[in-house]
């Protein structure tokens, strides 16, 4: 059944007015409603264009309102994180994914740009590295109610600067961040393993599940203190074999199990065991999952989660489910132009890059308020059997939804007009 009808602007309208004076707000408004229209380049003077604001304002306005209004990026992002959690995780623990990824950007003076890896374009043989912002993105992982992949929708994205404060430290500051806005919830992390260490960070209320490193110093738990043994307690047992020897040498112990990556149920054999990474966690145990393919086509993988009640097969299911924010990172920037705002003082560089992730968000919330659990999706002679929508659907959607509104506010109820204008909405909805 269909969900009710929601609009874009009342969604923006109940969220994020306390954040900005009442002429800021408008001009908010206008300019995240024109970025969804934009069927060009988002540079702001593009979405003026695609957003019919040429005549409304001067552009100044909108080039202002990244660079230099005063609001707070800070309490933008608690205001999403409310809404998110609010709708999708109402109650009980909620999971989170964490990520960086590269925003390029040309240019020697843009506030906050330096060279960094790109993840994207470097391969194990070879890295990769370009100019822009590098941006930490945390993101609520939401179940999609048509079943498949989950949905990755951030709830806060930092800046990460040369020489400034470090990525994983980010990712622990907006995690405590979000634990102070949420007291009485608990969360579990899911990131890859440049994050591993955020185990050992003491997140309030926080499991992490990551991968580990092939090479970790790993070891066994202390012997129990003989009575009357002098000395302090030791807190770490002996050394243990390296993962790689670990799984080489243990014949007994796999176990068959059935994992879900990204929506897709597959076959593979674990292997686990309890054990210390003291230079990471301290005296912390952790549970250290070998994963293998039966098939002999993908190399083990090795796995760890601070949460000793999940059954081997659970962690290697929550680990894959970090995948939707590698779609989150990419739909923001093809499909959205997220690198594409020309914004290059002050703090208009994070300010746009947050709003394009933020976006991201809130059109996922319309199309999911909208749309419900059986969106009907365009029916294509060549995607005749596709049920489950992408976020090019999602912004498709919505971006014929508001020409709609736009045509059906000039053409009145004419049914005569809706024939000849309803084609030029359906080609004006569609994405690049």
């Amino acid at each position: 059944a269909k969900a009710r009808t929601v609009d874009f602007g009342t969604i923006l309208l109940t969220i994020f007015s306390p954040l900005f004076t009442a002429p800021t707000f408008s001009i908010f408004r206008e300019l995240l409603t024109a970025w969804v229209l934009c069927p060009a380049r988002r540079t702001v003077t593009g979405m003026m264009r695609g957003g019919g604001l040429v005549q409304k304002r001067t552009h100044a306005a909108y080039h202002r309102l990244a660079r230099a209004a005063s609001w707070s990026l800070d309490e933008f992002w608690d205001l999403t994180a409310d809404l998110l959690i609010r709708l999708f995780a109402p109650e009980g623990p909620f999971d989170l994914l964490l990520d960086d990824t590269l925003f390029h950007r040309r240019g020697r003076h843009i506030e906050g740009a330096g060279i960094f890896r790109d993840a994207v374009r470097s391969t194990a043989s070879s890295v990769v590295y370009d100019r822009g912002l590098n941006l930490l993105v945390l993101a609520l992982r939401v179940k999609a109610p048509w079943g498949g992949e989950p949905l990755a929708l951030p709830l806060a994205v930092h800046l990460h600067r040369k020489g400034g404060t470090t990525l994983p430290d980010l990712g622990a500051r907006a995690i405590r961040r979000l634990a102070e806005r949420f007291p009485a919830r608990p969360f579990h992390l899911i990131a890859d393993g440049a994050y591993a260490p955020l185990a050992g960070c003491e997140l309030p209320r926080t499991e992490v599940t990551s991968r580990i490193r092939r090479d970790a110093a790993l070891d066994d738990f202390p012997s129990p203190r003989r009575a009357g043994q002098m000395g302090r307690p030791r807190k770490k047992g002996d050394r243990l074999p390296s993962l790689t020897s670990w799984v080489t040498r243990t014949r007994k112990g796999w176990e068959k199990a059935v994992v879900d990556r990204r929506g897709r149920l597959e076959k593979r054999f674990l292997l686990s065991r309890e054990v210390l990474w003291y230079h990471v966690c301290g005296v912390r145990p952790i549970r250290v999952v070998a994963s293998r393919d039966p098939t002999g086509h993908e190399k083990d993988d090795f796995l760890f989660t601070t949460d000793l009640t999940l059954s081997p097969g659970a962690v290697v299911s929550h680990y894959h489910g970090r995948w939707p924010i590698e779609d989150t990172l990419r739909s923001s920037k093809q499909s959205l132009g997220g690198e594409e705002p020309q914004t290059w003082r002050g703090k208009g560089p994070e300010r746009a890059a947050s709003l394009a992730f933020g976006l991201y968000s809130l059109v996922w919330v319309w199309y999911l308020q909208t749309q419900g659990p059986t969106p009907v999706l365009p029916k294509l002679p060549w995607y005749p059997r596709k049920v489950r929508p992408s976020f090019v659907d999602a912004v498709s959607a919505l971006r014929g939804e508001l020409w709609r509104e736009e045509v059906s506010a000039k053409c009145g109820e004419e049914p005569r007009l809706h024939e000849i204008t309803q084609p030029l909405v359906e080609a004006l909805s569609l994405t690049r």
